[in-house]
């Protein structure tokens, strides 16, 4: 057997000892420490790697959180811009009928016929859902808001053209409106509307032929369109009251005031003081009753009132 020896020398340099070691030993020691420094290297490299992947993938997580975020910022203006169609398509209806409310006053027929704002027999179209679960996919929403952004832009070049043809009848009619009977006649509560009733002093069925408006004693009346005074005087159960001749078949009346400050033939605009609300004749408190009639016919005054 082949061996090896090596000398252990002292502090001047002579040997002192001898060591032999087998030569197939000294291979295998060999072997075992570059295995070991092969394998320290690998593992080292084998950490670095890891702490590396380690990195990447904790960026990773922050670009997906922050992609996260931003979706949801995204989905929450979504809801957001949803609710202003929704908010946008409200105004346009409350438009449209205000219009056709104006319309009805001004004896003006519509020239659409049945061609509604949406449509012929087209009805508003669904609110938007608002309230969807920001983690799921708003896929749907969006094309509901394309298709509604897109009704809601027909609508309005259709409204649009039908506040301009109004508008147009309206300056042909103006001195028609000035003398239709438009606002409310004090400010206060309505107590009684026009129409049957049960009458509060005999309990029996009723036509009430006006509206009464109940405020405090002393409150200002203002006549609702302009006329002239063809009356002030009392009646047993009217009390106080003071009519206005409106002309084209149009009187309103004024009744259960207190002090009239007005008198017959005088000439009278829109909004001008005409009375002070009272307690005149068969009354249960302070209050106006107004009345409107169209060629001696009472209509109902709910219909006239735009304020």
């Amino acid at each position: 057997m082949k061996m090896i020896s090596f000398f252990i020398l002292n502090h001047t340099g002579s040997p002192i000892k001898k060591i032999s070691v087998p030569g197939f030993l000294l291979r295998i020691a060999m072997v075992i420490f570059m295995a070991g420094t092969v394998g320290t290297g690998y593992l080292v490299y084998n950490h670095f790697q890891i702490q590396t992947a380690f990195k990447a993938t904790r960026g990773i997580e922050r670009t997906l959180a922050a992609q996260e975020d931003l979706i949801t910022t995204q989905r929450r203006q979504i809801q957001t811009f949803a609710s202003e169609i929704n908010r946008l398509k409200s105004q346009l209806v409350a438009l449209n009928n205000f219009e056709e409310k104006i319309r009805i006053i001004a004896n003006i027929s519509n020239e659409e016929g049945q061609d509604t704002l949406f449509g012929i027999g087209g009805s508003r179209p669904e609110d938007l859902a608002t309230n969807l679960d920001l983690n799921r996919r708003h896929t749907s929403l969006l094309r509901e808001m394309h298709a509604q952004v897109e009704q809601l832009q027909a609508a309005s070049v259709k409204q649009q053209a039908k506040m301009v043809s109004l508008l147009g009848k309206l300056e042909g009619q103006k001195s028609l409106l000035a003398c239709t009977p438009a606002i409310r006649p004090a400010k206060g509560w309505l107590t009684s509307r026009f129409g049957y009733r049960t009458s509060p002093f005999t309990g029996r069925r009723e036509f009430h032929k006006g509206l009464d408006i109940a405020n405090q004693i002393g409150t200002p009346i203002v006549v609702t369109a302009d006329g002239m005074v063809k009356s002030v005087g009392s009646r047993r159960y009217l009390g106080n009251y003071v009519i206005i001749d409106h002309g084209h078949g149009m009187v309103t009346h004024y009744g259960h005031i207190g002090d009239a400050l007005v008198k017959r033939g005088d000439q009278v605009k829109r909004g001008d003081p005409i009375a002070e609300m009272g307690n005149t004749g068969r009354s249960t408190g302070p209050h106006v009753h107004y009345g409107i009639f169209l060629n001696g016919v009472p209509v109902n005054p709910s219909t006239y009132i735009l304020n």
